[in-house]
Protein backbone atom coordinates (compact mmCIF):
# COMPACT_ATOMS: atom_id res chain seq x y z
CA UNK A 1 0.00 0.00 0.00
CA UNK A 2 1.47 3.40 -0.81
CA UNK A 3 1.76 5.92 1.57
CA UNK A 4 -0.34 8.39 -0.51
CA UNK A 5 -3.54 5.86 -0.85
CA UNK A 6 -3.20 5.27 2.93
CA UNK A 7 -3.51 9.00 3.37
CA UNK A 8 -6.30 8.89 1.27
CA UNK A 9 -8.36 6.13 2.63
CA UNK A 10 -7.95 7.61 6.06
CA UNK A 11 -9.04 10.62 5.24
CA UNK A 12 -11.89 9.33 3.58
CA UNK A 13 -13.32 7.50 6.79
CA UNK A 14 -12.48 10.49 8.89
CA UNK A 15 -14.66 12.59 6.70
CA UNK A 16 -17.50 10.23 7.00
CA UNK A 17 -17.54 9.76 10.85
CA UNK A 18 -17.37 13.47 11.16
CA UNK A 19 -20.57 13.97 8.42
CA UNK A 20 -22.49 10.79 9.65
CA UNK A 21 -23.87 9.90 13.24
CA UNK A 22 -23.22 6.37 14.86
CA UNK A 23 -26.48 5.15 13.47
CA UNK A 24 -25.58 6.16 10.16
CA UNK A 25 -21.66 4.95 9.35
CA UNK A 26 -19.41 2.21 11.58
CA UNK A 27 -16.05 2.47 11.08
CA UNK A 28 -14.68 -1.13 11.00
CA UNK A 29 -12.07 -2.04 13.68
CA UNK A 30 -9.64 -4.90 12.02
CA UNK A 31 -10.20 -3.57 8.20
CA UNK A 32 -9.77 -0.50 6.72
CA UNK A 33 -13.71 -0.13 5.64
CA UNK A 34 -17.08 0.06 7.53
CA UNK A 35 -20.92 0.12 7.11
CA UNK A 36 -23.23 2.77 6.09
CA UNK A 37 -26.63 2.90 6.65
CA UNK A 38 -28.19 5.05 4.21
CA UNK A 39 -31.77 6.70 4.41
CA UNK A 40 -33.24 6.80 0.98
CA UNK A 41 -35.24 10.35 0.85
CA UNK A 42 -38.47 9.95 0.64
CA UNK A 43 -41.17 12.74 -1.61
CA UNK A 44 -44.27 13.60 1.23
CA UNK A 45 -47.51 11.31 0.81
CA UNK A 46 -45.35 8.29 -0.45
CA UNK A 47 -46.89 5.06 -0.54
CA UNK A 48 -46.39 1.83 0.41
CA UNK A 49 -48.59 -1.19 -1.61
CA UNK A 50 -48.53 -4.87 -0.85
CA UNK A 51 -50.77 -7.63 -2.56
CA UNK A 52 -51.43 -11.05 -0.95
CA UNK A 53 -53.20 -13.27 1.20
CA UNK A 54 -52.63 -11.55 5.17
CA UNK A 55 -56.29 -13.06 6.68
CA UNK A 56 -55.77 -16.74 5.18
CA UNK A 57 -58.87 -16.74 2.82
CA UNK A 58 -59.40 -17.68 -0.72
CA UNK A 59 -58.89 -13.98 -2.34
CA UNK A 60 -55.92 -11.70 -1.95
CA UNK A 61 -56.07 -8.71 -0.46
CA UNK A 62 -53.91 -5.41 -1.02
CA UNK A 63 -52.74 -3.08 1.67
CA UNK A 64 -51.70 0.20 1.07
CA UNK A 65 -49.72 2.59 3.83
CA UNK A 66 -48.05 5.81 3.32
CA UNK A 67 -44.54 6.17 5.00
CA UNK A 68 -42.02 9.12 5.62
CA UNK A 69 -39.43 6.76 6.24
CA UNK A 70 -38.29 3.29 4.53
CA UNK A 71 -35.29 1.17 5.73
CA UNK A 72 -32.32 1.98 4.92
CA UNK A 73 -29.71 0.75 2.45
CA UNK A 74 -26.57 -1.27 3.47
CA UNK A 75 -23.24 -0.99 2.40
CA UNK A 76 -20.80 -2.65 3.21
CA UNK A 77 -17.35 -1.43 2.34
CA UNK A 78 -13.47 -2.62 2.49
CA UNK A 79 -10.96 -0.75 1.16
CA UNK A 80 -8.55 -2.78 -0.92
CA UNK A 81 -4.14 -1.94 -0.65
CA UNK A 82 -4.58 0.38 -3.63
CA UNK A 83 -7.85 2.40 -3.40
CA UNK A 84 -8.35 4.94 -4.74
CA UNK A 85 -5.46 5.15 -6.80
CA UNK A 86 -6.38 1.55 -8.74
CA UNK A 87 -8.81 -0.44 -7.50
CA UNK A 88 -12.25 0.41 -6.05
CA UNK A 89 -13.74 -0.59 -2.68
CA UNK A 90 -14.89 -4.08 -2.35
CA UNK A 91 -18.22 -3.69 -0.96
CA UNK A 92 -22.07 -5.81 -0.22
CA UNK A 93 -24.83 -3.99 -0.58
CA UNK A 94 -28.47 -5.09 0.73
CA UNK A 95 -32.14 -3.67 1.56
CA UNK A 96 -35.30 -5.01 3.17
CA UNK A 97 -37.47 -3.48 0.45
CA UNK A 98 -35.44 -3.85 -2.60
CA UNK A 99 -35.17 -6.79 -5.19
CA UNK A 100 -32.70 -8.26 -6.51
CA UNK A 101 -33.19 -6.94 -9.76
CA UNK A 102 -33.17 -3.80 -8.09
CA UNK A 103 -30.30 -4.48 -5.92
CA UNK A 104 -27.61 -5.88 -8.69
CA UNK A 105 -29.05 -2.48 -10.71
CA UNK A 106 -27.58 -0.02 -8.15
CA UNK A 107 -24.60 -1.94 -7.83
CA UNK A 108 -23.75 -1.55 -11.60
CA UNK A 109 -24.32 2.09 -10.83
CA UNK A 110 -22.04 2.40 -8.17
CA UNK A 111 -19.80 0.63 -10.79
CA UNK A 112 -20.20 3.39 -12.89
CA UNK A 113 -19.55 6.38 -10.80
CA UNK A 114 -16.00 4.59 -9.82
CA UNK A 115 -15.57 4.43 -13.38
CA UNK A 116 -16.03 8.27 -13.60
CA UNK A 117 -13.85 8.86 -10.46
CA UNK A 118 -11.34 6.42 -10.73
CA UNK A 119 -8.30 7.37 -8.88
CA UNK A 120 -10.50 9.59 -6.28
CA UNK A 121 -12.13 8.39 -2.95
CA UNK A 122 -15.47 7.57 -4.17
CA UNK A 123 -17.40 6.53 -1.04
CA UNK A 124 -19.38 10.08 -0.67
CA UNK A 125 -20.61 10.02 -4.01
CA UNK A 126 -21.71 6.87 -3.52
CA UNK A 127 -23.73 7.37 -0.30
CA UNK A 128 -25.04 10.45 -2.34
CA UNK A 129 -26.08 8.42 -4.95
CA UNK A 130 -28.24 5.89 -3.19
CA UNK A 131 -29.68 8.79 -0.35
CA UNK A 132 -30.70 11.13 -3.08
CA UNK A 133 -31.21 9.05 -6.23
CA UNK A 134 -32.69 5.42 -5.04
CA UNK A 135 -35.88 6.01 -5.95
CA UNK A 136 -35.45 8.14 -9.25
CA UNK A 137 -32.90 5.79 -10.54
CA UNK A 138 -34.97 2.31 -10.17
CA UNK A 139 -37.89 4.46 -11.30
CA UNK A 140 -39.73 3.97 -8.03
CA UNK A 141 -42.98 5.71 -7.66
CA UNK A 142 -45.95 6.48 -5.61
CA UNK A 143 -47.58 3.45 -4.70
CA UNK A 144 -44.54 1.50 -4.72
CA UNK A 145 -44.92 -2.37 -4.28
CA UNK A 146 -42.31 -4.10 -3.42
CA UNK A 147 -41.06 -7.24 -5.20
CA UNK A 148 -40.51 -10.00 -3.03
CA UNK A 149 -38.47 -12.83 -5.06
CA UNK A 150 -37.42 -16.24 -3.21
CA UNK A 151 -34.09 -17.72 -3.87
CA UNK A 152 -34.17 -21.33 -3.95
CA UNK A 153 -30.72 -22.16 -2.75
CA UNK A 154 -29.43 -20.14 0.12
CA UNK A 155 -25.93 -18.60 -0.83
CA UNK A 156 -23.08 -19.93 1.17
CA UNK A 157 -19.68 -18.39 2.40
CA UNK A 158 -17.56 -20.18 0.27
CA UNK A 159 -19.18 -19.03 -2.82
CA UNK A 160 -18.62 -15.64 -2.19
CA UNK A 161 -21.65 -14.03 -1.53
CA UNK A 162 -21.24 -12.95 1.76
CA UNK A 163 -17.35 -12.72 1.72
CA UNK A 164 -16.44 -9.08 1.00
CA UNK A 165 -13.32 -9.55 -0.18
CA UNK A 166 -14.77 -11.12 -3.15
CA UNK A 167 -18.15 -8.61 -3.57
CA UNK A 168 -16.02 -5.88 -5.84
CA UNK A 169 -15.91 -8.06 -9.13
CA UNK A 170 -19.02 -10.86 -8.16
CA UNK A 171 -21.81 -8.19 -7.99
CA UNK A 172 -20.71 -7.97 -11.75
CA UNK A 173 -22.03 -11.18 -12.99
CA UNK A 174 -25.38 -11.66 -13.75
CA UNK A 175 -27.40 -13.28 -10.39
CA UNK A 176 -25.79 -10.06 -8.97
CA UNK A 177 -24.41 -12.52 -5.59
CA UNK A 178 -22.48 -9.17 -3.48
CA UNK A 179 -26.31 -8.57 -3.07
CA UNK A 180 -28.20 -10.01 -0.04
CA UNK A 181 -31.69 -9.84 0.06
CA UNK A 182 -33.33 -10.84 3.86
CA UNK A 183 -36.55 -10.29 3.50
CA UNK A 184 -38.51 -14.16 4.20
CA UNK A 185 -42.22 -13.14 3.68
CA UNK A 186 -44.42 -10.04 3.00
CA UNK A 187 -45.42 -9.98 6.90
CA UNK A 188 -42.15 -9.46 7.70
CA UNK A 189 -41.77 -6.56 5.36
CA UNK A 190 -45.10 -4.91 6.71
CA UNK A 191 -43.71 -5.07 10.01
CA UNK A 192 -40.13 -4.12 9.17
CA UNK A 193 -41.60 -0.71 7.23
CA UNK A 194 -43.85 0.15 9.56
CA UNK A 195 -41.63 0.10 12.73
CA UNK A 196 -38.68 1.63 10.94
CA UNK A 197 -41.16 4.66 9.59
CA UNK A 198 -42.51 4.96 13.37
CA UNK A 199 -39.09 4.28 14.77
CA UNK A 200 -38.01 7.57 12.58
CA UNK A 201 -41.02 10.08 13.28
CA UNK A 202 -40.45 9.44 16.75
CA UNK A 203 -36.76 10.35 16.51
CA UNK A 204 -37.60 13.80 14.88
CA UNK A 205 -40.23 14.48 17.22
CA UNK A 206 -38.31 13.87 19.92
CA UNK A 207 -35.56 16.33 18.49
CA UNK A 208 -37.77 19.19 17.83
CA UNK A 209 -38.67 22.21 19.91
CA UNK A 210 -42.54 22.36 20.50
CA UNK A 211 -44.76 25.21 22.54
CA UNK A 212 -47.26 23.63 25.14
CA UNK A 213 -50.71 24.65 24.45
CA UNK A 214 -51.61 24.42 27.76
CA UNK A 215 -48.77 26.04 30.01
CA UNK A 216 -47.32 27.61 26.96
CA UNK A 217 -43.27 26.42 28.12
CA UNK A 218 -41.00 25.48 24.89
CA UNK A 219 -40.10 21.78 25.39
CA UNK A 220 -37.95 19.65 23.59
CA UNK A 221 -40.29 16.57 21.90
CA UNK A 222 -38.90 14.32 24.19
CA UNK A 223 -40.93 15.85 26.83
CA UNK A 224 -44.29 16.33 24.37
CA UNK A 225 -46.90 14.30 23.11
CA UNK A 226 -48.89 14.91 19.67
CA UNK A 227 -52.25 13.25 18.93
CA UNK A 228 -52.17 11.20 16.30
CA UNK A 229 -55.21 12.35 14.29
CA UNK A 230 -54.72 16.37 14.78
CA UNK A 231 -51.09 16.19 15.42
CA UNK A 232 -51.85 18.84 18.27
CA UNK A 233 -48.75 19.05 20.90
CA UNK A 234 -48.77 18.76 24.41
CA UNK A 235 -46.31 18.62 27.37
CA UNK A 236 -46.02 15.13 29.18
CA UNK A 237 -46.83 16.62 32.44
CA UNK A 238 -50.21 19.10 31.45
CA UNK A 239 -51.60 15.56 29.60
CA UNK A 240 -50.24 13.29 32.77
CA UNK A 241 -52.62 15.53 35.35
CA UNK A 242 -55.47 15.75 32.44
CA UNK A 243 -55.45 11.94 31.74
CA UNK A 244 -55.59 11.62 35.95
CA UNK A 245 -58.27 13.76 36.35
CA UNK A 246 -60.01 12.38 33.45
CA UNK A 247 -59.64 8.61 34.78
CA UNK A 248 -60.19 9.07 38.25
CA UNK A 249 -64.00 10.58 37.29
CA UNK A 250 -64.60 7.79 35.10
CA UNK A 251 -64.55 9.99 32.05
CA UNK A 252 -62.22 7.22 29.87
CA UNK A 253 -64.27 8.05 26.61
CA UNK A 254 -63.44 11.95 27.25
CA UNK A 255 -59.26 11.80 26.73
CA UNK A 256 -59.77 13.85 23.80
CA UNK A 257 -57.47 16.49 22.69
CA UNK A 258 -57.26 19.82 24.71
CA UNK A 259 -57.97 21.53 21.95
CA UNK A 260 -61.41 23.27 21.69
CA UNK A 261 -63.56 21.19 19.19
CA UNK A 262 -60.94 19.20 18.41
CA UNK A 263 -62.00 15.09 18.24
CA UNK A 264 -58.72 13.29 18.54
CA UNK A 265 -58.55 10.94 21.35
CA UNK A 266 -55.77 9.27 22.80
CA UNK A 267 -54.46 6.05 22.16
CA UNK A 268 -54.57 3.45 25.02
CA UNK A 269 -50.41 3.07 24.32
CA UNK A 270 -50.09 6.89 24.97
CA UNK A 271 -52.30 6.87 28.06
CA UNK A 272 -50.09 4.34 29.52
CA UNK A 273 -46.41 6.04 28.77
CA UNK A 274 -47.84 8.43 31.14
CA UNK A 275 -50.33 7.25 33.82
CA UNK A 276 -49.45 5.23 36.52
CA UNK A 277 -49.59 1.69 36.41
CA UNK A 278 -52.87 1.40 38.98
CA UNK A 279 -54.27 4.49 37.08
CA UNK A 280 -54.21 2.83 33.95
CA UNK A 281 -55.53 -0.87 35.14
CA UNK A 282 -58.53 1.36 36.16
CA UNK A 283 -58.66 2.91 32.39
CA UNK A 284 -58.13 -0.28 31.10
CA UNK A 285 -60.98 -2.26 32.82
CA UNK A 286 -63.44 1.02 32.48
CA UNK A 287 -62.82 1.04 28.84
CA UNK A 288 -63.33 -2.27 28.36
CA UNK A 289 -66.27 -2.94 30.39
CA UNK A 290 -67.89 0.31 28.28
CA UNK A 291 -66.96 -0.58 24.82
CA UNK A 292 -68.56 -4.13 25.44
CA UNK A 293 -71.58 -2.43 26.28
CA UNK A 294 -71.81 -0.39 23.49
CA UNK A 295 -69.84 -2.68 20.88
CA UNK A 296 -69.33 -6.23 22.41
CA UNK A 297 -67.79 -7.27 18.86
CA UNK A 298 -65.29 -4.45 18.47
CA UNK A 299 -61.49 -4.76 20.31
CA UNK A 300 -58.16 -2.68 19.40
CA UNK A 301 -55.23 -3.56 17.91
CA UNK A 302 -52.80 -4.34 20.73
CA UNK A 303 -49.86 -2.79 18.89
CA UNK A 304 -48.54 0.93 20.25
CA UNK A 305 -48.35 1.98 16.37
CA UNK A 306 -51.35 0.37 14.97
CA UNK A 307 -54.68 0.64 17.69
CA UNK A 308 -56.99 -0.44 14.98
CA UNK A 309 -60.33 -1.13 15.41
CA UNK A 310 -61.19 -5.75 14.65
CA UNK A 311 -63.86 -7.07 14.91
CA UNK A 312 -64.59 -10.39 17.00
CA UNK A 313 -66.46 -12.82 17.22
CA UNK A 314 -68.48 -12.61 20.25
CA UNK A 315 -67.81 -16.61 20.72
CA UNK A 316 -64.01 -16.68 20.28
CA UNK A 317 -61.31 -14.47 22.47
CA UNK A 318 -58.80 -14.16 19.08
CA UNK A 319 -59.02 -10.80 17.29
CA UNK A 320 -56.78 -10.79 13.75
CA UNK A 321 -56.00 -6.79 13.17
CA UNK A 322 -56.63 -5.93 9.26
CA UNK A 323 -53.63 -3.63 9.14
CA UNK A 324 -50.81 -5.30 10.62
CA UNK A 325 -52.31 -8.81 10.63
CA UNK A 326 -51.55 -9.19 14.42
CA UNK A 327 -52.65 -12.07 16.31
CA UNK A 328 -53.86 -11.74 19.41
CA UNK A 329 -55.97 -12.17 22.95
CA UNK A 330 -58.85 -10.07 23.15
CA UNK A 331 -58.59 -10.60 26.81
CA UNK A 332 -55.08 -9.97 27.57
CA UNK A 333 -53.72 -8.22 24.03
CA UNK A 334 -51.14 -10.78 24.03
CA UNK A 335 -50.21 -13.62 21.54
CA UNK A 336 -53.24 -15.46 20.96
CA UNK A 337 -52.99 -18.84 22.93
CA UNK A 338 -55.76 -20.36 21.98
CA UNK A 339 -57.98 -22.08 25.00
CA UNK A 340 -55.75 -21.98 27.50
CA UNK A 341 -55.75 -19.20 30.26
CA UNK A 342 -54.26 -15.89 29.95
CA UNK A 343 -51.00 -15.40 32.09
CA UNK A 344 -50.49 -13.68 34.58
CA UNK A 345 -46.88 -12.34 36.20
CA UNK A 346 -46.37 -12.36 39.71
CA UNK A 347 -46.25 -8.56 40.18
CA UNK A 348 -49.79 -8.79 39.25
CA UNK A 349 -51.71 -11.54 41.32
CA UNK A 350 -51.58 -8.99 44.12
CA UNK A 351 -53.80 -6.55 42.05
CA UNK A 352 -55.71 -9.79 40.56
CA UNK A 353 -56.91 -11.30 43.98
CA UNK A 354 -57.86 -7.67 45.51
CA UNK A 355 -60.00 -7.42 42.37
CA UNK A 356 -61.54 -10.58 43.00
CA UNK A 357 -62.59 -10.36 45.81
CA UNK A 358 -64.11 -6.75 45.47
CA UNK A 359 -66.34 -7.94 42.30
CA UNK A 360 -69.57 -9.31 41.83
CA UNK A 361 -70.22 -12.63 40.71
CA UNK A 362 -70.67 -12.03 37.54
CA UNK A 363 -66.93 -10.86 37.43
CA UNK A 364 -65.45 -13.15 39.35
CA UNK A 365 -66.97 -16.31 36.98
CA UNK A 366 -65.37 -14.10 34.10
CA UNK A 367 -61.89 -13.57 36.29
CA UNK A 368 -61.90 -17.60 36.45
CA UNK A 369 -62.51 -17.31 33.22
CA UNK A 370 -59.66 -15.66 31.80
CA UNK A 371 -57.33 -16.62 33.93
CA UNK A 372 -58.07 -20.26 35.38
CA UNK A 373 -59.70 -21.08 38.87
CA UNK A 374 -56.65 -22.39 39.55
CA UNK A 375 -54.57 -18.76 39.62
CA UNK A 376 -57.26 -17.14 41.11
CA UNK A 377 -57.17 -19.66 44.50
CA UNK A 378 -53.40 -19.58 44.08
CA UNK A 379 -53.57 -16.03 44.59
CA UNK A 380 -56.35 -16.02 47.56
CA UNK A 381 -54.19 -18.67 49.20
CA UNK A 382 -51.14 -16.62 48.75
CA UNK A 383 -52.71 -13.63 49.97
CA UNK A 384 -54.08 -15.16 53.16
CA UNK A 385 -50.40 -16.78 53.83
CA UNK A 386 -49.34 -13.18 53.54
CA UNK A 387 -51.47 -11.86 55.86
CA UNK A 388 -50.81 -14.85 58.62
CA UNK A 389 -46.89 -14.07 58.62
CA UNK A 390 -48.15 -10.46 59.20
CA UNK A 391 -49.56 -11.36 62.20
CA UNK A 392 -48.32 -14.23 63.70
CA UNK A 393 -44.43 -13.90 62.84
CA UNK A 394 -41.10 -11.29 62.68
CA UNK A 395 -38.71 -11.26 60.26
CA UNK A 396 -35.21 -12.02 60.96
CA UNK A 397 -32.49 -9.07 61.19
CA UNK A 398 -30.36 -10.44 58.94
CA UNK A 399 -31.85 -12.95 56.49
CA UNK A 400 -35.66 -11.60 56.78
CA UNK A 401 -36.61 -15.42 57.06
CA UNK A 402 -40.36 -14.80 58.49
CA UNK A 403 -39.75 -16.50 62.42
CA UNK A 404 -42.41 -17.34 64.69
CA UNK A 405 -42.44 -17.36 68.75
CA UNK A 406 -44.06 -20.24 70.41
CA UNK A 407 -42.70 -19.75 73.98
CA UNK A 408 -39.34 -19.34 75.69
CA UNK A 409 -37.40 -16.26 76.29
CA UNK A 410 -36.74 -13.23 74.42
CA UNK A 411 -33.18 -14.30 73.13
CA UNK A 412 -34.03 -15.63 69.51
CA UNK A 413 -31.72 -18.10 67.16
CA UNK A 414 -33.11 -17.88 63.55
CA UNK A 415 -33.03 -21.06 62.10
CA UNK A 416 -32.11 -20.85 58.82
CA UNK A 417 -28.66 -18.32 59.52
CA UNK A 418 -28.39 -19.10 63.09
CA UNK A 419 -27.99 -15.71 63.49
CA UNK A 420 -29.29 -14.50 67.39
CA UNK A 421 -31.48 -11.37 68.04
CA UNK A 422 -33.66 -10.01 70.21
CA UNK A 423 -37.77 -10.72 70.07
CA UNK A 424 -38.72 -7.55 71.75
CA UNK A 425 -36.48 -4.54 69.74
CA UNK A 426 -34.87 -6.90 66.55
CA UNK A 427 -31.68 -5.83 67.51
CA UNK A 428 -28.89 -8.61 66.39
CA UNK A 429 -27.21 -10.40 69.68
CA UNK A 430 -24.04 -11.53 69.62
CA UNK A 431 -22.87 -15.05 69.53
CA UNK A 432 -20.23 -14.93 71.95
CA UNK A 433 -22.91 -14.20 74.56
CA UNK A 434 -26.35 -13.09 73.41
CA UNK A 435 -27.27 -12.71 77.09
CA UNK A 436 -25.23 -9.42 77.46
CA UNK A 437 -28.24 -7.26 75.58
CA UNK A 438 -30.46 -8.05 78.79
CA UNK A 439 -28.43 -7.37 81.27
CA UNK A 440 -26.72 -4.44 80.10
CA UNK A 441 -28.38 -1.65 82.01
CA UNK A 442 -27.89 0.83 78.83
CA UNK A 443 -29.62 -1.68 77.12
CA UNK A 444 -33.45 -0.91 75.55
CA UNK A 445 -33.81 -4.49 76.58
CA UNK A 446 -32.75 -4.64 80.20
CA UNK A 447 -34.14 -7.16 82.57
CA UNK A 448 -36.91 -7.89 79.87
CA UNK A 449 -35.38 -11.18 79.08
CA UNK A 450 -38.53 -13.09 80.35
CA UNK A 451 -40.94 -10.19 79.57
CA UNK A 452 -44.61 -11.82 78.40
CA UNK A 453 -43.54 -15.05 79.03
CA UNK A 454 -45.65 -17.23 80.85
CA UNK A 455 -43.56 -18.62 83.67
CA UNK A 456 -44.97 -22.02 85.13
CA UNK A 457 -43.69 -23.39 89.20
Amino acid sequence: MSSEDKDSQEDELLALASIYDEDEFKRAQDVQGGETRISVAVPQNFRVSLSGNFTGNLENSKLEYTVSFLPPVVLNFEFPPDYPSTSPPAFLLSCKWLSQAQLTALCRHLDNLWEENRGSVVLFAWMQFLKEETLAYLNITSPFEPEITKQEKQPKEEDGCYDIRDAASAHKESSDTSTVEDVESLSILIKEILDFDQSQKEKNFNCKMFTCDICFSVKQGSECMDFKDCKHVYCKICLKNYFEIQIKDGQVHCLNCPEPECSSVATPGQVKELVEEKLFALYDRLLLQSSLDLMADVVYCPRPSCQTPVMQDPSCTMGICSQCNYAFCTLCKMTYHGVSPCKVTAEKLADLRNEYLQADEATQRFLEQRYGKRVIQKALEEMESKKWLENNSKSCPRCATPIEKLNGCNRMRCTACMQYFCWLCMGVLSRINPYKHFSDPDSPCFNLLFQAMEIED
